[in-house]
């Protein structure tokens, strides 16, 4: 049996993927975890690592597979080169483990967890039966409170161990939430598949036979990242508005232990511990006269005051300040930044790479300031640069600079210049992360002004 996670959905968009960014409570929900690791450690209990394909886009491939490499040291991933919601990364995956036998495939979203490991297995084995007589498996989830911000699930007759799907309901509004409840045949949709993979490939053919049309082995390079040109031109597509909403042959079983989703903040706030007040508060925030809301900080100073139901979230890149009740909107939000091509949709402050990342701290004309973080035992490209000069000081560790074939070891608020055009490395031989703090000055500031001689990650044509 084999795996899928889906590392590129709503939950990273709400949290990073690198462990140095999360908020320290998040972290202790999932034991010290990101929530990638989080889903592959609940993948590792249905099937052997090797059997765990992971599909993220290329801006977290690097940072996903150094996180994986923590649990599994040879993880498996492939990578978007650009977002294009699940639709397109399930038929991707798909389209990569066709040929391995007709085996059953698990579909798991990234942004979830579970309580009861031992009752989800039973729910698997229970799928497993369905899938064998050709249905494709939704879990669904008892609704424990009007939650607008989920998809729901109407369930039909019965059928075996579970119930024919009726209707799929895409986040609903109050008013039809609260008949839901009363009704119900309605459960929460966890995003959660299970069919075999001649199941899945024939629902798309039938229901979705243009939005992935062309997939083959031929879409992947020899790194497992799908070629631009395989994605430039398909829609963004939930898979469950792609087939599962026009499918007959689905069924749904109940997943009986306690469910919780990180991919909406309005879940987040209902699955937390509130304070006298009914308040989640998280990180550098302080407020005064605030009820029943839920405020975070990555890092800077957020103060409220007279609030009541209200999220507001700072993050690195951007603040988000909503009624609760309105928490869903933020596809909306994020679909028309895109459509206005805004820069917060297309890069971020903190980028990863396969030595580290890094965090861009200010800039201007001919300017750019960076914190650099190189892992242990990883080391920058030699490289060149055509139009700007850099200049490194050491904030944390041991930096080892290659600079025109000359070795310099620099210690703490030791500091080096790096000139135009001339060859260097920056390495990291410790055990311990290297930081330093980096200014880019000259005529072109951009990263395709990088030229590479030698690279430990194949980066060099």
């Amino acid at each position: 049996m084999k795996c899928v996670i889906l590392a590129g959905g709503s939950g990273e968009r709400l949290w990073p993927v690198s462990r140095d960014l999360y908020p320290k409570s998040l972290l202790k929900l999932f034991g010290g975890r990101t929530l990638v690791q989080n889903v592959f450690e609940i993948a590792s209990k249905v099937t052997s690592e090797k059997n765990i394909l992971t599909i993220t886009n290329i801006r977290q491939f690097d940072d996903t597979r150094i996180q994986l490499k923590e649990l599994y040291s040879k993880p498996l991933i492939i990578s978007e080169p650009m977002s294009k919601n699940t639709a397109p990364a399930v038929a991707s995956a798909l389209t990569y483990l066709k040929g391995q036998k007709d085996e059953m495939v698990l579909i798991l979203p990234v942004d979830f967890s579970i309580e009861n490991i031992e009752l989800f297995l039973t729910g698997i084995e229970k799928a497993k039966n369905l899938a064998k007589k050709g249905f494709i498996v939704s879990f669904g989830v008892k609704p424990s409170y009007p939650e607008s911000g989920f998809g729901y699930i109407q369930l039909g007759d019965v059928i075996s161990d579970g119930n024919k799907v009726k209707k799929f309901i895409e986040k609903p509004c109050k008013e039809d939430i609260s008949a839901f409840m009363k009704e119900g045949t309605y459960y929460w949709n966890t995003g959660i598949y299970l069919a075999k993979i001649s199941t899945f490939l024939d629902a798309y053919q039938k229901y979705a036979p243009n939005e992935c049309k062309g997939f083959s082995k031929e879409m992947f390079d020899e790194n497992n990242k799908i070629k631009f040109e395989f994605y430039e031109n398909i829609p963004e597509l939930s898979i469950d508005y792609a087939i599962m909403e026009k499918t007959e042959n689905i069924v749904c079983i109940e997943l009986e232990t306690k469910w919780q989703d990180f991919g909406s903040w309005q879940a987040l706030y209902n699955d937390r511990k509130k304070d006298s007040k009914g308040n989640v508060i998280d990180g550098n925030v302080i407020v005064d006269k605030v009820k029943d809301s839920f405020i975070y900080s990555s890092k800077e100073l957020v103060a409220v005051s007279g609030m009541k139901n209200t999220i507001v979230v700072e993050t690195e890149d951007a603040v988000l300040v909503c009624d609760k009740s309105r928490a869903a909107d933020i596809n909306q939000l994020v679909k028309e930044l895109k459509k206005n091509n805004d820069p917060a949709t297309l890069s971020r402050k903190t980028v990863f790479r396969p030595w580290g990342f890094y965090t861009c701290l200010n800039g201007g004309s001919g300017w750019l300031t960076k914190i650099i973080t190189v892992s242990p035992g990883h080391k920058l490209s030699l490289q060149s640069h055509n139009y700007r000069s850099e200049h490194w000081v050491v904030l944390e560790g041991k930096a080892t600079v290659i600079l025109d074939e000359q070795k310099h070891v620099l210690n703490k608020h030791q500091s080096i210049d790096i000139p135009i055009k001339s060859k260097h490395s920056l390495q990291n031989h410790t055990k311990e992360p290297l930081k330093i703090l980096e200014v880019q000055k000259g005529d072109y500031i951009s990263e395709d002004d990088i030229i590479r001689y030698e690279d430990m990650y194949g980066r060099v044509k």
